[in-house]
């Protein structure tokens, strides 16, 4: 292969062709894809609704400059702050999830009067910039290994004071699935509030109902004043958001901060998110991905009774992960390469902190292949009893 392969093993270099919820390569053969490509498809691959909107934008306008626009990207933003209830609020679209959280970052410290951000320990936010970085001078990281359910003294450790914004991504955690508690995330926003900070939201991954609900901060009754957005809301095209609310948009304006790049509201990435808002809304997915992510849960839940490998099934909505005992010695990478064999893209971790299997399908993933799925990773298991 001529392209680099940054140390990730190809399974199939021969993909020819994709349709909803598979994948195919040159001989036919049809993968059902429970990553959705890097979890972005969330209507699943080749959408009509989605290209036909593609083509459409074609037609007139792809790609603006910084100071002339179309009214497609006033839509998008309509759409997307309409979902976020940010009155007046504002939106600009990037490239990125990466890009969008890093962006929204930026504009919180130009106008937060504090040092410091806050974050949670091994949560991944972004792939460059501060919030890649995250240097102890500028990022207090909780620990949630730490947090034995003693709330106040908790809390009491960390330095509200010094806190400009607290930094929260609702529980992809690099795709382990791990949720933070609820009663201790809605604790220290109410904290951040009462002491001037504000809330941003990283909803790369968990956003566009992924979760069972649009958003994955809806999960923890809290308001965010920046949202950063991705993968999903772009159905597979490289587009991101970041909405904020009208005081925050108003202070970052007012403060002089300033950002450009290639691809910033293109009109063509607006009707992409336009679109597929639209086929979420109207085709009831979100409530779908609750109702396929509870049979998820219950298909995997059953493996645990049968195989004393398996720890552990949790995650929220079509964001799920089965983990496994450490000490069991499972050969999880084969496994991986032995369901892909019968025709399931599934994700792996596979180390010594932690060994799982990933499940973030398409939201359009019917439940047969879900049974599909769960039933072949039984029959793998057997072999390892």
């Amino acid at each position: 292969m001529k392209t680099l392969s940054c140390n990730y093993k190809m399974l199939n270099p021969n993909i020819v062709s994709c349709d909803g919820c598979y994948v195919i390569d040159e001989s036919g053969k049809r993968y059902v894809d429970f990553e959705a490509g890097v979890w972005c498809l969330s209507l699943g691959h080749n959408n009509k609704q989605v290209n036909d909107a593609i083509i459409r934008q074609l037609g007139s306008v792809s790609h603006v400059g910084y100071r002339y626009t179309a009214k497609i990207v006033d839509e998008a933003a309509e759409k997307i702050l309409d979902l976020l209830d940010f009155l007046d609020g504002k939106c600009v679209f990037l490239s990125s999830g990466s890009e969008a959280v890093e962006f929204g970052v930026q504009a919180a410290k130009k106008i937060m009067g504090k040092p410091c951000f806050l974050c949670i320990n091994n949560f991944y936010l972004s792939a460059y910039g501060i919030s890649a970085a995250r240097s102890k001078e500028q990022w207090i990281s909780l620990a949630l290994s730490e947090y034995d359910g003693n709330q106040s003294n908790f809390l009491e450790s960390i330095p509200f004071d010094k806190i400009g914004a607290f930094v929260f991504e609702p529980g992809n955690a690099s795709g382990t699935a791990n949720l933070p508690p609820k009663e201790l995330i809605e604790a220290i926003a109410s904290n951040i509030k009462e002491a001037g900070g504000m809330i941003i939201v990283d909803e790369v991954t968990t956003g566009a109902g992924r979760t069972g609900k649009w958003f994955g901060f809806e999960h923890y009754g809290i308001r965010p004043d920046i949202v950063a957005m991705g993968k999903g809301i772009g159905n597979g095209y490289p587009v991101s958001v970041v909405a904020m609310t009208k005081a925050i948009a108003d202070s970052a304006e007012k403060s002089g901060f300033r950002y450009a790049q290639s691809h910033q509201d293109d009109p063509l990435s607006c009707a992409i998110v336009k679109e597929v808002i639209s086929v979420i809304e109207n085709g009831g997915y979100v409530q779908r991905s609750a109702r396929m992510g509870a049979v998820l849960k219950r298909e995997l839940n059953s493996l645990i009774g049968r195989h004393k490998s398996v720890k552990e099934v949790r995650g929220a909505g079509l964001m799920c992960v089965a983990e496994f005992w450490r000490n069991e010695n499972l050969p999880l990478e084969k496994i991986h390469q032995e369901l892909f064999d019968r025709g399931y893209i599934v994700g792996v971790i596979d180390a010594p902190a932690t060994k799982l299997l990933r499940f973030y399908p398409p939201l359009t993933i019917e439940e047969a292949h879900i049974t599909g799925v769960v039933a072949a990773l039984d029959s793998i298991l057997l072999a390892y009893s």
